[in-house]
């Protein structure tokens, strides 16, 4: 089974639903942007790693 590029799958719409901020206090906010920080880097290891992933398989091909 040939496995699709990520580039070629059909994108789906980001599920994200800001979080409504009335009310909060600032800690509160203070946490929700940590959480969010904490999440996109989670998101760039991600990507970096599948990068590294298509590079290392890209140089692998290329050699043969």
């Amino acid at each position: 089974m040939v496995l699709a590029d990520d580039d070629e799958r059909p994108r789906r719409p980001v599920a994200f639903q800001p979080a409504v901020l009335d009310g909060k206090g600032v800690e509160e906010l203070r946490d929700y942007i940590a959480a969010l920080t904490a999440e996109i880097a989670r998101a760039e290891q991600a990507i970096a790693s599948r990068e590294a992933q298509r590079s290392a398989a890209e140089a692998f091909f290329r050699k043969g």
